[in-house]
């Protein structure tokens, strides 16, 4: 992150005088100095970009490897009100709103012959709201999404974090993660309609909603400088309740691995 630092510099003023002289004029003493502050800019965030691999779909016991892309919010000024903290040195902890986002690629049979006969699910994007409480030790956040693109129903995570730090600017964090998906997020996913079951080698199968999956995300973050960093995480998810019992589950496997690594850019804007 940006360090923006203010520094004030006071000019020593000559002090010698005989004693009992206290007439000196102010026009003669020496003005103190103090720079001027530097400007607070209007946005920081920071983006993320490197590999990462998961499987290849919800319940897959095989994986793929691609590109993988981030974002955090730091601070914004917009109509005369601050947001987050542009001052790494007094990071605001504390509760606040935060962003939220999620993709998740494409399923269809062409890629995985075992689905062969359920309905392709186009690439997902989730954009959504939550509440974060961060301090120096502990992070957790509960957040909503909706699915603007492919499944369109509504999502949930929670989640919580410990903080360690081994180095001072290296940061260590290890929590749980829930995943809580709507009746209509999870007949998309895992759900087989009677026609699809026709088609298919699984059975009929509807899913309902609730708590989808749970697991931990232990994760790094390596500051190389004031901008730029390297980030990465290891996740383990397991699916529970009707995801869990999908025959899409049953096929493959309900422990579901990630790992990411990626280099992270700190970019700051002044409007």
């Amino acid at each position: 992150m940006s360090r923006i630092v203010a520094a004030t510099l006071l000019s020593l003023l000559p002090g010698i005088a005989a004693a009992g002289d206290l007439t000196m004029p102010v026009a003669d003493a020496q003005p103190a100095y103090q720079a001027p502050a530097p400007e607070t800019p209007d946005l920081i965030f920071t983006l993320r970009g490197g590999v990462a691999t998961a499987p290849d779909y919800f319940g897959s016991d095989d994986y793929t490897i691609g590109p993988d892309f981030g974002f955090r919010f730091g601070y914004a000024r917009l109509l005369g009100r601050e947001f987050g903290s542009a001052d790494p040195s007094n990071p605001g902890y504390g509760l606040g709103l935060r962003g939220s986002f999620r993709y998740i690629d494409e399923r269809s049979a062409d890629d995985n012959s075992e689905l062969e006969g359920l309905d392709d699910v186009d690439d997902s994007i989730e954009l959504g709201l939550g509440l974060g409480y961060s301090s120096y030790r502990f992070n957790a956040f509960a957040d909503v999404r909706y699915g603007v693109t492919g499944h369109e129903s509504f999502v949930g995570e929670v989640g919580a974090d410990v903080k360690a730090y081994p180095t001072e600017r290296l940061t260590v964090t290890l929590g749980p993660r829930m995943l809580v998906g709507s009746g209509d997020y999870a007949d998309t996913y895992f759900g087989i309609s009677d026609a699809e079951a026709a088609n298919s080698a699984f059975t009929a199968y509807e899913a309902d909603g609730g708590v989808l999956s749970a697991g931990i995300e232990l994760g790094a973050s390596y500051e190389i400088n004031d901008r730029w960093g390297v980030e990465g995480a290891v996740t383990w998810d397991r699916f529970t309740g009707d995801a869990e019992d999908s025959p899409i589950v049953q096929q493959g496997d309900r422990d579901q691995y990630g790992l990411r690594l990626g280099v992270t850019r700190q970019i700051t804007l002044d409007f």
